[in-house]
């Protein structure tokens, strides 16, 4: 299993941007793939994940009605969707996947494996 983010890039607050976590392996259709973040002298967070069996979404607070994720199996791609940018959300970027049955929980250590992540910046 390989996991792959790019997309990320400089934007102004206010911005949108989307993000694709590409997916190679036999996990589209069985398990989980997150978003997470980690800002330069911060702990790695949890934003979003999506089951890409069953569709489950959940996001976390600091991030709802702002970030949409979504699957597509076909294409084996996770993409996350970001709009209203705020300084707060730069960050490197990552994309993991799990098999967890908590996996809905985001936390870091129910992930592996990682790919490398993408930066984006939100700055004026």
């Amino acid at each position: 299993v390989q996991l792959q983010a790019s997309g990320g890039g400089t934007v102004l607050p206010g911005a949108s941007l989307k993000v694709t976590c590409e997916v190679s392996g036999d996990v589209m259709g069985t398990a989980a793939v997150g978003w997470f973040r980690q800002a330069p002298g911060k702990e790695r967070e949890g934003i979003a994940c999506i089951h890409t069996g069953d569709g489950m979404i959940y996001y976390n607070e600091s991030v709802k009605g702002r970030f949409t994720i979504a699957s597509d199996n076909d294409r084996h791609a996770v993409y996350l969707q970001m709009s209203n940018l705020e300084p707060s959300d730069t960050a490197v970027y990552y994309c993991a996947t799990s098999w967890k049955g908590r996996y809905y929980e985001l936390e870091p250590s129910f992930y592996t494996p990682w790919g490398q992540g993408t930066q984006v910046t939100v700055s004026s």
